[in-house]
């Protein structure tokens, strides 16, 4: 399975793209190699507490509360950056909730457990089975915390919805749009967004004619006008609910 539905409160479903067990790899290497350069950093930090601190006891205790930041660092990066770390930002993914819900940093914490037996214990393997075999493409610690690993490169845009963009300003024309379903208003936008991009005015005039005998009006507006306005109208009364 390649993409999540998110429903939103509208009861629009958002389509987004699970990424490939690849990506991840790609992004742990990233996450990876800034480890890397902190442990390396920590290392010469330690090399000069020598000189300062003859007690070998003391040096090493010291460097070991410097790197005490980098065992958490799965942990502090997607509490703070809303579940991205530095690899999954440049590779723009996310972790978000199966149900569309604001993730939980007890979320984050029960994935930044089960890391030790998806990737630490079994050197990967148990993370690299559970994403090849899992539905969702999720590891052992994203089903534990009812997670899953997005991309947010090609996000269903509000054009790909019923949505409108409505000011606040906005004055609607037509009161009974609430005849329309939320599947009729799809539909419709489904319907407009095509003929117009296309020049299909007669399936415009079909569309418009439809809309009209569905709410029993006679717009003087014209085609794309009465049909944007239709959708505007249906987006201003909803939201209001």
């Amino acid at each position: 399975m390649g993409n999540l539905q998110i429903n939103t409160t509208q009861n629009v479903n958002l389509d987004y793209k699970i990424v490939s067990i690849g990506e991840r790899i790609v992004a742990f290497l990233i996450d990876g190699l800034i480890l890397y350069m902190y442990a390396f950093l920590v290392n010469i930090i330690s090399d000069a507490l020598g000189y300062i601190y003859e007690d070998t006891w003391t040096q090493r205790g010291l460097a070991a509360f410097i790197f005490l930041p980098a065992m958490f660092y799965s942990l502090l990066m997607h509490s703070i950056f809303n579940g991205r770390t530095v690899g999954k930002m440049l590779l723009k993914m996310r972790v978000v909730r199966l149900d569309g819900t604001p993730v939980h940093w007890s979320n984050y914490l029960v994935r930044w457990m089960l890391r030790l037996v998806d990737i630490w214990i079994f050197l990967g393997s148990i993370g690299i089975l559970s994403i090849l075999f899992s539905e969702r493409r999720q590891r052992v610690g994203d089903a534990a915390a009812g997670t899953v690993v997005i991309s947010t490169k090609n996000k269903t845009k509000v054009s790909h919805t019923i949505l409108e963009e409505v000011n606040e300003a906005y004055v609607p024309q037509f009161t009974n749009v609430t005849l329309l379903t939320d599947k009729d208003v799809r539909l419709i936008k489904d319907t407009f967004r095509i003929a117009r991009k296309s020049n299909d005015f007669k399936t415009l005039t079909a569309l418009r004619v439809k809309v009209e005998s569905i709410l029993n009006t006679n717009s003087t507006l014209y085609d794309v006008q009465f049909l944007d306005t239709v959708l505007k109208d249906y987006n201003y009364y909803t939201q209001k609910m």
